[in-house]
């Protein structure tokens, strides 16, 4: 698995499902003029964008551990302050921010409690801590058709349904675990249109995350089989895909 790839390859692969969950997450964590606000895992700045429109450059700040997405979310949110460090080892002092958020991230930390913990660290009392990550456990994210498909060519295959808070209630049980208050669930759903299956099916060639690594790891002929599985089950095109993403926010 890896996300030391190019910034412009996550937006084919993710962003197009990433930029309609930022302003939700946003409104989740009830972002507001006047707030400092952390974008925890951000990316090339899809969320981080969302937050700059809403409270400005100089009130925003983000961290990742890709230096591709640092550098892409620093080229594209002129002024934020963005660093390069894990959500377990947050380069801030404690108490700095009104709100940290962390968007399609939580699934992908190292220890998920050690980084909603720094997330809780780093926020005032009674701050928002808030984050999403999709529904990877009940089959409606937005990848789930994919795991169909690499399922069918091997039942052995390991897919993303297991990753933290991917099932429904597991972020709530973190952010309990990291000792947040008055933690509230929620889910949250975006429809994205896709054209082709051509247009569909590229993303994943492009080595993004478990999805694009699973499809390096492929022979050209496992990964032609593989295409044909993903297309006799996708509907015929255009056709548009409604995923869901668990959310929960909590207070600091």
């Amino acid at each position: 698995m890896s996300f030391d790839v190019a910034a412009a390859a996550y937006d084919r692969f993710m962003g197009r499902y990433s930029l309609l969950l930022s302003p939700q997450l946003a409104d989740l964590a009830n972002v507001r003029g006047g707030q400092h606000v952390l974008d925890v895992g951000c990316g090339p700045g899809a969320l981080t964008a969302e937050l700059v429109a809403r409270l400005g450059s100089d009130a925003v700040s983000g961290v990742d551990p890709s230096e591709p997405f640092v550098a892409a979310a620093r080229a594209r949110n002129p002024g934020v302050e963005v660093m390069q460090a894990s959500a377990e080892q947050l380069p801030f002092a404690d108490r700095t921010f009104d709100a940290a958020l962390a968007q399609l991230v939580v699934h992908f930390m190292a220890d998920p409690v050690a980084g909603v913990v720094e997330m809780r660290r780093v926020t005032r009392p009674g701050g928002v801590v808030a984050a999403c990550v999709w529904d990877h456990g009940g089959g409606q994210g937005p990848l789930s058709l994919f795991w169909e498909a690499a399922r069918a060519l091997d039942p052995n295959t390991h897919d993303e349904s297991q990753l933290a808070g991917a099932r429904e209630g597991h972020l709530a049980e973190l952010f309990e675990a990291a000792g947040l208050r008055e933690i509230e669930t929620t889910s949250l759903s975006i429809s994205v249109e896709h054209g082709s299956f051509e247009e569909w099916w590229e993303p994943f060639t492009l080595g993004v995350g478990p999805a694009g690594s699973f499809v390096a790891s492929l022979d050209a002929g496992r990964q032609v089989e593989l295409r044909r599985h993903a297309r006799s089950i996708l509907p015929v095109a255009p056709f548009v895909l409604t995923a869901k993403a668990w959310a929960a926010r909590g207070l600091a």
